[in-house]
């Protein structure tokens, strides 16, 4: 073989399917689909169902401003968690000194 030649293909051997993977059995209607097909045949329901996708599509404010969004997630974070552990000494020191 030269070096401008490449190999010829090889062909694997045909792979005989079971009658299961080649004939799946019809999907079975469950009552997640038999709400689909109702609001589907109402137009009304039809264009609810569009507007709520179209309404969870858009673009979030916390995607188009992710660092702002992270520092004052940051912020809030700290100060809750401040809050709880401080109150947490609170109730300890009451605990302890017997007046609750």
């Amino acid at each position: 073989m030269t070096p401008d030649q490449r190999p010829a293909h090889q062909h694997r051997a045909r792979v005989d399917l079971p009658e299961w993977m080649r004939h799946p059995a019809p999907k079975r209607r469950t009552p997640a689909r038999y709400v689909d097909d109702l609001i589907e045949s109402w137009p009304a329901l039809r264009t609810i169902r569009r507007a709520v996708w179209h309404w969870r599509g858009r673009t979030r404010w916390s995607e188009s401003h992710p660092n702002l969004v992270a520092v004052l997630s940051f912020v809030v974070a700290a100060v809750l968690g401040t809050a709880l552990v401080t109150g947490a000494y609170y109730l300890l020191a009451l605990a302890t000194s017997g007046e609750y």
